[in-house]
């Protein structure tokens, strides 16, 4: 399944910051653009494992 989520990155000092508006908690950081995007990535992955674990127990 193919999940598409908004990524706001923004330039903080030497920083890339993201986040994802639509899973909150979900945020990512890096050293360059993509850095930030892949770890927003990792971040939003996490997220929704945890999201289908906990429905699954339910």
């Amino acid at each position: 399944m193919l999940n598409e989520f908004t990524a706001v990155i923004e330039k903080d000092g030497e920083w890339y910051i993201a986040h994802c508006p639509e899973i909150p908690g979900a945020n990512g950081q890096g050293r360059t653009e993509e850095d930030a995007r892949r770890d927003l990535r990792e971040a939003i992955a996490l997220i929704l494992e945890d999201r289908r674990i906990d429905a699954q127990g339910s």
